[in-house]
């Protein structure tokens, strides 16, 4: 080419991105890493929609749905963004607790044992009710729902033609067989937007990189309303993310992971064992609900203001910080305030730490000994 020449398209793009679209790469990473799990090939242009983190997402889903005067069901405790990501487009939340389980302040026991009550599920159910959120595994339980579990809810939902936004951001993180409820039957799938987070499935949670599978029929609103709200999400952490898939496998990274996280989990419980406190065993996630009824607060403690109204776990939450350095979050701050005496005597810490961390909290935890009874 000449000094003087003129170049006929200025705007040609280069080969590797002609004819691509947004989020071309890691819609076909997840269509691939996915369609395996769903006996069936996902279209990444139709059934993918990426997002600005799982939590973006699943506002996307509801700004998509649900109307003034519609009902989304949610089960407790539940993840506290629910709740306003529901209200923001003027959705109701209808609660329905899991029950915990009855010998739960007297003996460990597996988390499957936090069960649903399908006669309350049922009731809670109406002609207002647009969508119902499910979360496996769970946060903050750690309970991995049955398969029997998902089919009573999914056929609940077909019967009623509900929505199903399942939440999955820890489906590589499960200890026992993991159903992912799309999968159960044609009827359910076309009524579930299964969410997905790659901040929780590869430990980088500030990417916010986040995705839902579905219909088109359902993905095609879900598209919209996330355009409308934050229009695009990082090209390249997209990009990161999509290769962290290419890659998973190969490296074994999936089966690492879960044994790495199961290792901690039986490391950092070893305390509770010692010293008699019962916990929810999870079968997924990287959380365990221990219960704390055994301990006893010194009865002239001098909580703060903003402490002393609170419930139990509130106030065990801010001993611990205070007097053991150590942190765990109250799980009655998944609840509504009428069901709040379920978990009032637990805690939810998290095990995703360096293993010298969960030592050093294992040996301030037994600082606990001096204040429990036995109940």
């Amino acid at each position: 080419m000449s000094s003087t020449s003129v170049r006929s398209d200025p705007f040609r793009p280069a080969k590797r991105v002609a004819g691509q679209k947004q989020d071309v790469w890691l819609k076909k990473a997840l269509a691939d890493a996915y369609s395996p799990f769903f006996g069936r090939k996902i279209n990444p242009d139709t059934e993918v929609t990426i997002t600005t983190g799982a939590n973006e997402g699943m506002l996307s889903a509801f700004m998509g749905f649900i109307e003034q005067g519609d009902e989304v069901i949610v089960f407790e405790p539940y993840f506290d963004q629910y709740i306003s990501n529901i209200e923001m487009p003027g959705g109701t939340v209808r609660y329905v607790p899991l029950q915990p389980p009855r010998d739960g302040a007297a003996k460990t026991s597996s988390a499957a044992n936090w069960t649903i009550d399908m006669a309350e599920l049922e009731k809670a159910i109406n002609p207002k009710t647009r969508m119902i959120v499910i979360n496996s595994p769970h946060n903050p339980v750690g309970k991995v729902f049955s398969h029997d579990e998902l089919q009573a809810i999914g056929d609940l939902c077909v019967k009623h033609n509900i929505i199903i936004l399942s939440d999955e951001v820890y489906d590589r993180l499960y200890y026992v067989p993991f159903t992912r409820i799309a999968t159960l039957s044609p009827e359910i799938a076309r009524l579930t937007l299964t969410v997905g987070s790659a901040g929780k499935n590869f430990y980088a949670t500030g990417w916010r990189v986040g995705w839902l599978l579905g219909p088109e029929h359902l993905i095609k609103y879900v598209s919209a309303a996330h355009t409308r709200i934050c229009y695009s999400s990082v090209s390249p952490l997209q990009e990161a993310a999509a290769v962290g898939f290419e890659q998973a496998d190969k490296e074994g990274f999936w089966d690492e992971s879960k044994r790495e996280m199961r290792a901690k989990m039986t490391r950092f419980c070893q305390v509770f064992d010692e010293l008699g406190l019962p916990y929810s065993d999870p079968e997924g996630g990287y959380f365990v609900l221990v219960n704390l009824a055994k301990v006893q607060l010194p009865h002239d403690y001098n909580f703060p203001p903003h402490v002393t109204d609170r419930t139990r776990d509130f106030k065990l939450s801010w001993f611990l910080i205070m007097e053991l350095g150590v942190a765990a979050i109250p799980p009655t701050e998944f609840y509504t305030p009428e069901n709040a005496h379920i978990a009032e005597d637990y805690l939810r810490f998290a095990v995703c730490k360096d293993d010298d961390v969960l030592e050093k909290a294992k040996e301030r935890l037994r600082g606990l000994r001096k204040y429990m009874v036995e109940t």
